[in-house]
């Protein structure tokens, strides 16, 4: 009978990390605080220390990449019980605050506060608390710049690595690039004032939070698709 609710426990903790949505109401259901737009990218990947669940605290749009894991405690008692004989308890809380995006392959150790506005970057090891609007990674994890550095950084390049990534589709495909390729760098030639002419590029989706803010103060780099494909053609005589 064991066995069998055993077998039971494990096919429903499945059908639960088979979709985001189940798996939240799973976490929560034991006693985990999860807000509200809260992706797990795979639920299936994800390890999250249910043995202290009062301890882990996630706050609203964080998204989560494969491979994450969150420890609540450790054991490392087992060293102190065959070289003292004497057990000493080790736990500590997990809070990640708002609007985090944690990258894939990323550990978070007990004790350890994640604040809001940041970015954890992939194959961190976060051993100790991170302030918010921080940038950061590595084994151990570590601040390299803020959010605010890391948005000029990433607007600066953007440009650069759309021409790369045009580049390459002529290169690898013998072909010229399509608007349907760029549906993450429309933003260099999609904006209010020729959004209708790309319907095949999922604009409202990508953007999700923010649209009509992004609607009305975006200026495209390009005022077409056509002028930035010139704008590579161009490069490529560099």
């Amino acid at each position: 009978m064991n066995g069998l609710k055993g077998l039971i426990r494990s096919a429903l903790r499945f059908y639960a990390e088979c979709n985001n949505e189940r798996y939240v109401k799973m976490l929560r259901k034991k006693g985990i605080s999860v807000g509200e737009d809260v992706v797990f990218r795979n639920p299936h990947s994800t390890l999250i220390d249910e043995s202290r669940p009062s301890l882990v605290t996630i706050g609203n749009h964080v998204d989560i990449n494969v491979n994450f894991q969150i420890y609540t405690h450790d054991w490392t008692s087992f060293v102190f019980l065959n070289l003292y004989h004497d057990f000493v308890n080790s736990s500590g809380k997990v809070t990640i605050g708002d609007n985090v995006y944690i990258g894939a392959n990323v550990v978070v150790l007990k004790g350890v506060t994640i604040g809001d506005n940041c970015i954890i970057g992939a194959g961190s090891i976060v051993n100790r608390s991170i302030p918010s609007g921080s940038v950061a990674v590595g084994n151990p994890c570590r601040v390299i710049c803020t959010v605010e550095e890391f948005y000029e950084r990433r607007r600066r390049k953007s440009l650069d690595e759309a021409v790369e990534y045009a580049k390459s589709i002529t290169e690898r495909y013998n072909r010229e690039p399509e608007q349907s390729d760029f549906w993450e760098e429309f933003v260099l030639f999609v904006d209010k004032s020729n959004i209708d002419r790309y319907p095949e590029i999922p604009v409202r989706r990508q953007l999700a939070v923010g649209y009509d803010d992004w609607l009305r103060n975006h200026k495209a780099r390009f005022g077409s698709f056509d002028e930035f494909l010139e704008y590579v053609k161009v490069q490529k005589t560099k």
